[in-house]
């Protein structure tokens, strides 16, 4: 028995843990329960000294220590205190009046919402409590397939797992040793093209079978001029405006050309532009826009200027992510402000719930910490990698059994217990492998979004569970009686989306520039000019223009003589 257990240890550790995990055990306390047993087994059959074990409280005092973690509680904090602010509801309710008339246009404004949340809270929770309590009623009242409405939804408050500032990929690059910002960086156009599928799943759906996703009736549609119009095309025609003064300002002022960062400082200005001409248009009277146009200007700006606090900073180098995450707490709180919604209470609220979560990642992260101590003392780190690396097919086989483990770990582990148990085991194989570990970890952020949307498991699934009308109930607007949303049509609503974030992963694997094109952000260094000004430097008194010692050459091999 004690020989096996020499050959195998990492594997039964291994074992263990998922045991340990199946029965229902806290995660946190599964993990570091285990390395201490496994620990003093290893002791007592000689594979590593008691001493081995000395390392433990400096790996907790560094995980503790550890700065870039910080954001998570600051991103927490904007999150909660943005979803108390009113922001969600002042977005849906201006949104959907704007698409509101098309088919789908409540899931376009709720998708479109989604990604804006996304970029400004970061919290999944948050973001599905938010459409789930302000959008599905109004869904609902209005003819939508019970399983569409509540699938958007639940799939829409999943980008805040891939759009930045999201914590998962804060976790990601802490576990794979990378920066947060080229994750943040690299994470942007996936959660952008990620949001540009689910608009295209409702658009098929509104093609084949329409009545699913019927447009608002006319007396649906509150933001008309005096004469009744809405006159959505001043809205074109700022947008149109606002966005060719960016990108002429970018081009002949600025020397960013490309990247996230050009994205975010374009839009900045065009934000800037928009509101500059919707205020002016407001207190000066000129009534040149529509009543629809300066709402949703006036709505749109403070998300956005947010976005730009937040992201924005972090991408022109301006703050580190945790600097960043606190501009955008200290912005969520002038924001509630400002609307006249910070009271004690909420700040009691979103303060206990904040650290509540840190807590648990916290717990989670030191109980990894623990359990990595003893596996990498027992060599677990090289088995897995033996396990990975010599898979057929190099890193495109690596990259296939991964995916397909961490889609069905998803079943079971939530985002937190996978980047802190799996990741830091996969990193290592992915390396030497030569795959980009930043664009490794946006595969695996964006295939444990699935984690939230798994029937029966998923918690966004659970989030909207909560707020969905369990009983028939009579709508306060219609005075009809409507039936109950089932537990059944949210989970059948969400296969779909689970099927596309799966189609997302493909994509991202299949043309990875969709990430690394966070490269041409960095600083690039030319090796030829690099040798060039190294062959031109001299050293006086040995050789070179100023001087040198007769008969050296730095050039010829060192020789020794021995005689």
């Amino acid at each position: 028995m004690g020989d096996f257990l020499r050959t195998n240890m990492a594997p039964v550790m291994f074992v263990a843990l998922v045991f340990f995990l199946l029965l229902g055990y806290p995660v946190a306390f599964a993990l570091a329960a285990n390395g201490l047993f496994f620990a003093v087994v290893g002791i007592e059959l000689g594979m590593f000294q008691e001493n081995f074990l000395q390392a433990l409280p400096e790996r907790i005092y560094g995980t503790m220590n550890n700065d870039v973690l910080l954001a998570i509680p600051f991103f927490t904090f904007m999150g909660l205190v943005l979803e108390r602010s009113g922001m969600a509801e002042d977005l849906l309710d201006t949104i959907g009046q704007l698409f509101g008339p098309i088919r789908g246009g409540l899931a376009y404004a709720v998708i479109f919402v989604g990604a804006l949340l996304a970029a400004t809270t970061g919290v999944v929770a948050a973001s599905v409590i938010s459409m789930g309590l302000i959008s599905l009623p109004i869904m609902l009242r209005y003819g939508y397939d019970r399983r569409l409405a509540t699938g958007v939804i639940a799939a829409s408050g999943t980008l805040a797992q891939i759009i930045p500032p999201s914590l998962v990929l804060i976790v990601l690059a802490d576990q794979l040793g990378r920066s947060v910002g080229d994750m943040y960086e690299g994470a942007f156009i996936p959660g952008l093209v990620l949001s540009g599928l689910y608009a295209g799943y409702v658009f098929l759906v509104t093609m084949v079978w329409p009545k699913r996703a019927p447009g608002l009736p006319p007396e649906a549609q509150t933001l008309r001029d005096a004469d009744g119009q809405t006159r959505r095309f001043s809205l074109l025609v700022v947008t149109i405006i606002a966005f060719a003064l960016a990108i002429a300002y970018m081009k002949f002022f600025t020397k960013v050309g490309a990247g996230a960062d050009f994205v975010i400082l374009t839009m900045s200005i065009a934000v800037a532009v928009a509101f500059v001409i919707a205020l002016l248009n407001k207190l000066l009277k000129l009534n040149l826009l529509s009543r629809m146009t300066e709402q949703v200007i006036f709505v749109m700006v403070p998300p956005l200027a947010l976005i730009f606090l937040v992201l924005g900073t972090i991408f022109i180098g301006v703050a580190t992510p945790t600097e960043g995450g606190a501009m955008g707490a200290t912005g969520a709180i002038l924001l509630a402000l400002s609307k006249k919604r910070m009271t004690f209470d909420l700040l009691r609220q979103a303060t206990e719930s904040t650290a509540k979560l840190s807590a648990f990642v916290l717990f989670i992260l030191v109980g990894a910490r623990v359990f990595s101590l003893t596996f990498y003392g027992v060599n677990g780190h090289v088995w897995v990698e033996h396990l990975l690396v010599g898979l057929p097919g190099g890193a495109t086989g690596f990259l296939i059994v991964v995916n397909v483990m961490v889609f069905l770990l998803a079943f079971f582990l939530d985002f937190f217990e996978l980047a802190f148990i799996i990741v830091p085991l996969l990193g290592p194989a992915a390396e030497k492998l030569g795959i980009d570990l930043i664009w490794f970890g946006i595969i695996l952020g964006v295939n444990m979004q699935t984690s939230f949307m798994h029937p029966p498991f998923g918690f966004a699934l659970f989030f909207l569970r909560s707020v969905a009308p369990k009983n028939a109930y009579k709508d306060k607007i219609t005075g009809k009686m409507m039936e109950p949303v089932t537990t059944g049509q949210i989970y059948w609503g969400a296969v779909p989306f689970v099927v596309i974030q799966c189609i997302m992963v493909a994509l991202v694997v299949l043309f990875p520039q969709m990430v690394m094109h966070y490269k041409s952000s960095g600083v690039q260094l030319d090796q030829q000019q690099i040798n060039k000004q190294l062959d031109s430097i001299s050293i006086p008194g040995l050789g070179g223009s100023g001087g040198g010692l007769p008969g050296l050459d730095l050039n010829a091999p060192p020789t020794l003589n021995l005689q």
